[in-house]
């Protein structure tokens, strides 16, 4: 797509990272830009008082504890304000809103899975409808080499494959009892792969490429700290500092 190519011309740097420092600087990158969004096509000077009006009520409400009636209606204030604050926050939201989904896009195909080497072996699972018994033969191109058996017993309405390969985008078939379902792998030396997941329509459901899930930083619970998790603990990180500096509220 046109706009893949754009981003991968501006973030083409990015790839020849470590991925940490890649996803961190993205993360950086972005929130700069949605801050600096904010900052210009707002008032400033509503904003910052909208905010400590805010402060003020939701004060009041904590004072007024004792005295549920004064603690409603200033509670109720406070509602309005926060309603102005979010109203005139909504012209930076929706300015970044198509460009941050883009740019989400492109990470996601660069940065949620390890990329399949030249050589490396890798695995293929067709999934099918339920009941469906029999075996199941994987049809490759030339640059493709089947690792072990072409045909698959289906178990639990699946059946998998181990194959190999050299460098380039390869199409590959499912084929069952005459239906034939076709997916596509990219092996490369770079940092790239191709959506892991097709879904197909009739006794062949969906094939999936079992791409390595790609962990940021090896530590924490399951993949929270893979590109996403990544991404998202930076971008909190540099939106508060950026917001504390440039004074934006």
């Amino acid at each position: 797509m046109a706009y893949f190519d754009f981003l991968n011309i501006i973030f083409a740097p990015l790839l020849k990272l470590p991925m940490a420092f890649a996803v961190i600087i993205l993360a950086f990158i972005v929130s700069l830009i949605v801050i600096l969004i904010t900052k210009y096509t707002t008032n400033q000077s509503l904003m910052k008082r909208l905010k400590d009006d805010m402060k003020e009520h939701q004060k009041r409400v904590k004072e007024l504890k004792h005295e549920p009636a004064k603690a409603m209606e200033a509670q109720k204030k406070a509602m309005e304000v926060n309603m102005q604050y979010l109203t005139h926050s909504l012209k930076p939201t929706l300015i970044t809103l198509i460009p941050i989904i883009f740019i989400f896009a492109w990470a996601s195909s660069h940065f949620a899975y390890e990329s399949i080497k030249p050589g490396q072996e890798f695995s293929v699972t067709a999934f099918f409808e339920k009941n469906i018994n029999g075996n199941a033969e994987i049809i490759v191109q030339d640059g493709l080499e089947t690792v072990g058996a072409k045909s698959q017993k289906i178990e639990d309405s699946r059946a998998a494959w181990k194959l190999k390969g050299g460098e380039g985008e390869h199409m590959l078939e499912i084929a069952l009892n005459g239906e034939k379902q076709q997916t596509s792998v990219l092996i490369t030396n770079g940092k790239k792969y191709i959506n892991p997941l097709k879904k197909t329509e009739g006794s062949i459901k969906s094939i999936a490429i079992n791409y390595k899930k790609l962990i940021i930083i090896p530590i924490g619970y399951k993949d929270w700290l893979g590109w996403l998790g990544t991404y998202i603990w930076s971008s909190i990180l540099f939106t508060t500092l950026l917001r504390k500096f440039m004074k934006v509220y």
